[in-house]
């Protein structure tokens, strides 16, 4: 709503006149430094190897590599890119709102032909100065990427994306998730339903049924060709 271009009135006068204080509009969001994108960038290897490793074992560990850090910093740090240490706890798990539940529909189950199970999950990519979050969703029998998405945000859109572009090769029998708000949203679920797909969520103790998400972005490297969409074909 403001035009800086206008000269006929001010700035400080438009930004009264809608409401804005002044420090509002000239406000520019400060990223991560140099200094703590590279603390980041050895937390997550570091993550990689040992993530039994908390906010006390991380500091310590910095420490033996030269870095003057603390455990305030490195908390701050751990909890900016979504890292805790993995130990047994209760409550590991919090699902997303919703009053519709759905069961996990895995349990003994043999999978044994292509588009019986299809899973996904979300994980993030480090970027030169930041994060982006990827989404993708992957065949259980074959492995097959069948589509993924990223977003600067965990919003449900992009979500639904990578989903909208699965469906656009084939339907899965089972569509398995775990309970992020994002696929227990109203909008990801009706769409499954909508395509006659049976929902299945993890419960207690499946942390490890959409390991493989997190195997793509670990072991590949992701090609943004023409945007941020990409289908993998099975040698990629």
């Amino acid at each position: 709503m403001i035009e800086p271009a206008c000269t006929a009135i001010s700035i400080a006068r438009q930004c009264e006149l809608v409401g804005l204080a002044r420090s509002s509009y000239y406000y520019q969001t400060v990223g991560e430094s140099e200094d703590n994108v590279q603390l980041m960038r050895l937390v997550d290897e570091q993550y990689t190897r040992t993530p039994f490793y908390g906010i006390k074992r991380m500091t310590a560990w910095l420490q033996t590599q030269g870095y003057t850090v603390n455990h305030k910093r490195v908390a701050r740090l751990m909890r900016t890119m979504g890292l805790e240490a993995i130990y047994p706890k209760p409550h590991l798990s919090q699902p997303g709102a919703t009053q519709q539940k759905y069961p996990y529909l895995l349990r003994g189950l043999t999978v044994d032909h292509v588009n019986q199970v299809w899973s996904t999950d979300i994980t993030y990519i480090r970027l030169a100065r930041g994060f982006l979050y990827l989404v993708a969703i992957l065949d259980w029998f074959s492995r097959y990427v069948l589509a993924w998405s990223v977003s600067i945000t965990l919003d449900t859109s992009f979500c639904l994306q990578a989903l909208e572009a699965a469906l656009q090769l084939a339907h899965p029998e089972i569509f398995n998730s775990d309970q992020g708000v994002q696929f227990t949203s109203a909008e990801f679920t009706r769409r499954l339903q909508s395509a006659d797909i049976r929902i299945s969520w993890d419960g207690r103790g499946r942390a490890l049924d959409n390991i493989f998400v997190e195997r793509v972005r670990r072991c590949a490297l992701i090609p943004l060709v023409g945007g941020v969409q990409h289908h993998w074909s099975k040698g990629d």
